[in-house]
């Protein structure tokens, strides 16, 4: 579809500044539409899950292929709500343009790559298993599940029974947690985030490693192995070039919330940020347990290329 051709009813709700994001992009000779790297800033109430649900449906309206889309985002709602926003905004836009009968469905799906961190690394994962050396059937352990091994794993280990009270079963998850999501080593997540379990050291460390034995041998994974697994699958640039070449542009919702295996996985997916769109609020993150980094969202310029769009959206309706 040629820029000339292009209908833009779609973008009639969005104020100046929530537009310039949904539009951010330019047509290249061959009528493709592309863009660089895109950060847009907005706080609480400015209107930025309106404003990507748009930039999502505008880049299918300018010609883009949903199936070439990778939307992330940090919890399942999030992404099913996403997901209606744009099949409604896109329907809408294609039923306005004149001379079309309105459409009840695109039947291809809307947003088939769209959905959390976590959702996309299973489905990634189970496809290349075997070059990670897993079997495509492994199970996924959720958070509860992951703890009650820890714990067995503690008490098979004999250090539920020490003098001193040895760490709860969660709190030795959130630290096994915060090493890998933060890839600091033990010692510093224990003399920065946990200093009073530091004393604990050569005992956690002997835990953690039964924990991933235990997992390893009846092939299971837990939350944090899901992106660590994506994060090494990438980390093979034969890899990382294959899967990022599937998607024209990659989106990510709350980007404040990513940690650095998540800003990672990013960077290997499109090293150049061709096609990054992150919207997020540098004010704010609610997910610090998981070890995120705050400043990721202010340096996507020093992550992609000094090219960099940063747009803000400053008008609040709450």
């Amino acid at each position: 579809m040629q820029a000339a051709e292009q209908f833009d009813k779609h973008l009639e709700p969005l104020n100046a500044e929530q537009r310039q994001a949904a539009e951010y992009g330019v047509f290249d000779q061959a009528g493709q539409f592309g863009a660089g790297p895109l950060l847009v800033i907005a706080g609480a109430g400015t209107g930025k899950k309106m404003t990507l649900a748009h930039r999502v449906a505008h880049l299918i309206v300018a010609g883009v292929s949903p199936e070439r889309i990778l939307l992330l985002t940090f919890t399942r709602r999030a992404a099913q709500e996403m997901i209606r926003r744009v099949d409604a905004i896109v329907r809408q836009a294609i039923s306005s343009k004149a001379g079309h009968a309105p459409i009840t469905s695109l039947p291809a799906g809307v947003l088939p790559w769209s959905g959390t961190f976590h959702a996309v690394a299973n489905r990634l994962l189970r496809r290349y298993a075997r070059n990670l050396g897993l079997d495509p059937g492994f199970s996924i352990l959720d958070r509860g599940d992951a703890a009650d091994i820890v714990d067995v794993t503690r008490h098979h280990l004999g250090l539920s029974k020490k003098s001193r009270r040895f760490p709860k079963k969660d709190t030795c998850l959130a630290i096994y947690s915060r090493c890998v999501n933060s890839q600091q080593p033990l010692p510093d997540v224990l003399q920065e985030v946990f200093p009073w379990c530091g004393d604990w050291e050569a005992e956690l460390r002997q835990l953690f490693r039964a924990y991933v034995a235990r997992k390893q041998q009846s092939q299971t994974l837990d939350y944090d192995d899901l992106l660590l697994y994506w994060n090494h699958l990438l980390a093979e640039p034969e890899f990382a070039a294959e899967i990022g070449s599937w998607f024209d542009h990659v989106l990510v919702d709350e980007y404040q919330d990513t940690n650095l295996v998540q800003a990672k996985i990013l960077r290997a997916l499109k090293p150049e940020g061709d096609g990054v769109t992150v919207v997020g609020d540098d004010a704010r993150s609610i997910y610090c347990f998981r070890a995120t980094e705050v400043e990721t969202i202010v340096d996507v310029s020093g992550q992609f290329s000094p090219a960099s769009q940063v747009l803000m959206l400053r008008e609040n309706y709450r």
